[in-house]
């Protein structure tokens, strides 16, 4: 072989490497919810507790598995090209306008519902709104967004950072606290009161402003959203199939404005047609017993998997 042939070989091989986006996705309370997520919208994520990039069955993913607290920070510098994090990390980063944000994704670690951040206070205090904070001690783990709601209010108030375990130093440590909260539920257990809400967050997917400016990043990205989101959409929804004479078909619709845009096809016995559609799960329960009472027979309740629209 000569010694041009041997020099093009590892030119080639970096030329037939694939191009990879480096995603970060949070560790911590939300990555089980997101990893399953992943898992709906097509992409199968293994984790190893000793190490920080799981393997993922994508040869154009590289993923990074980062506290939620800081993925904002690391997309805006270029570290990461993209990353899901929530909306109260971005903004107390203050990152929101050095990112592209692509889209929000409703999902928590127990619900579909969005997280609070809430000022809260033993049940016994006389604190009963922002304005009686003045000259108190709160503790927090988002000093920045906490700071901006006194300013906002025009409330002097020490604010410290907490380390965790926040609800047991409000009754007798600090005068109030800043803390997340899904249900309420921990709140409440320890007998806490819920002053005013600061911040509502849901999860968002952010990219870097060169990587969504770059065609093939963009595009990878783009995919990722549109199937993450056809997945979270199906968690909520099923697939309804049932029989019908094509006779009682206009009393069936017209009573059912549930089932919208159904698809329509004839069955090989004459009279007779095919009805398909998607609903709310929790429709369903209610929609079965009216669509039998208005003639349909062979109904079909099937889950789905993604639903993209």
């Amino acid at each position: 072989m000569s010694n041009r042939q041997k020099s093009s070989t590892p030119s080639a091989a970096v030329e037939s490497a694939p191009r990879k986006l480096k995603l970060g996705l949070p560790k911590g309370s939300l990555q089980d919810a997101t990893i399953e997520k992943f898992a709906k919208a097509g992409w199968r994520i293994t984790v190893s507790s000793r190490s920080y990039e799981p393997h993922v069955d994508d040869p154009e993913l590289q993923i990074r598995l980062i506290r939620a607290q800081e993925i904002g920070r690391y997309v805006a510098h270029g570290y990461l090209d993209a990353g899901l994090t929530g909306h109260d990390w971005i903004q107390e980063n203050g990152v929101a306008h050095e990112v592209h944000e692509v889209g929000e994704f409703v999902f928590s670690k127990i619900s579909r519902q969005p997280t609070r951040w809430v000022l809260a206070v033993p049940e016994e205090s006389p604190i009963r709104s922002v304005k009686d904070l003045e000259g108190k001690c709160i503790a927090t783990e988002v000093v920045g967004m906490t700071k901006r709601y006194l300013k906002k209010h025009g409330v002097k108030a020490t604010v410290e950072f907490s380390w965790g375990a926040t609800e047991v130093k409000a009754r007798e440590l600090v005068d109030a606290i800043v803390d997340v909260t899904e249900t309420g539920s921990s709140l409440r257990a320890n007998k806490l009161r819920i002053v005013d809400t600061l911040l509502t967050s849901t999860p968002r997917l952010i990219a870097n402003k060169p990587s969504w400016s770059d065609p093939w990043k963009r595009s990878k990205i783009e995919t990722i959203a549109l199937l993450l989101r056809g997945a979270i959409e199906a968690e909520v929804k099923v697939g309804l199939k049932m029989n019908i004479r094509e006779s009682d078909l206009p009393r069936l619709l017209q009573s059912l404005p549930a089932l919208r845009n159904p698809t329509v096809s004839g069955l090989s016995q004459g009279g007779w047609v095919a009805v398909e559609t998607i609903i709310d799960e929790p429709v369903v329960r209610e929609i079965i017993p009216q669509l039998k009472a208005l003639g349909a027979e062979g109904i079909i309740e099937y889950p789905l998997n993604k639903v993209v629209y």
